[in-house]
């Protein structure tokens, strides 16, 4: 049995605060590193914050995103990393982890539920991912997989449920839990609310 230490970072995060963001990220990912994390999960759209509001229709808020994504990725040496940004993929805006092994981008898991109750207003910035739909994102000259899919990592299967997509009856963690993925990684950016427990229970 291959022993793997798991890890989630909680980052004070601000929307549009790039500099400070990408800080308390590269702090998570050295810390992870000193405590021999394998496998660490940062918050949804921890590059950019999480309410960026219509700022996430600006071209500018993808291409920084992307920016930040890429000077980072160089930090994920030795581990297994999610990252939660928007990215744009045929003129439609989707929330997604990308998840990067030992350096690399491994691929993009766009959320399929959307949050569009109380606060949330995910609806009105980004599209829903179809369910079992992949396909491939091409930036700066590579192609990277995209959608509803699960990595092999040494052996380790890992998929993602992110936020909302855990709250619903249909949730994607049923479909990655028949294909037989290991670990299933659920970045939230989660308000807090009082009473949300019995929520959870439920």
């Amino acid at each position: 049995m291959k022993l793997l230490r798991v890890g989630a970072a909680i980052l004070n995060q601000t929307p549009l605060a790039w500099d400070s963001n990408e800080n308390h990220i590269a702090k998570a990912l050295t810390e992870a590193n000193a405590q021999n994390v394998s496998i660490l999960c940062l918050p949804e759209l921890c590059i950019t914050g999480y309410g960026c509001e219509d700022a996430f229709h600006s071209t500018g808020t993808h291409e920084m995103a992307w920016k930040t994504l890429k000077r980072l990725l160089p930090q994920t040496k030795g581990m297994i990393v999610s990252f939660g940004l928007p990215i744009m993929y045929q003129n439609s805006l989707f929330n997604c982890a990308a998840l990067a092994v030992d350096g690399e981008l491994a691929g993009l898991v766009a959320k399929q539920h959307l949050a569009g109750d109380g606060i949330h207003y995910e609806p009105r910035w980004f599209k829903s991912w179809p369910s079992g739909v992949r396909k491939l994102f091409e930036k700066d000259g590579n192609e990277y997989p995209i959608g509803d899919l699960f990595f092999e990592c040494g052996g380790i299967r890992i998929g993602f449920e992110i936020c909302e997509d855990a709250w619903v009856a249909a949730r994607p963690g049923a479909a990655l839990a028949q294909q037989g993925v290991d670990v299933i990684m659920n970045p939230s950016a989660s308000h807090f609310a009082f009473d949300k427990i019995r929520t959870r229970e439920r």
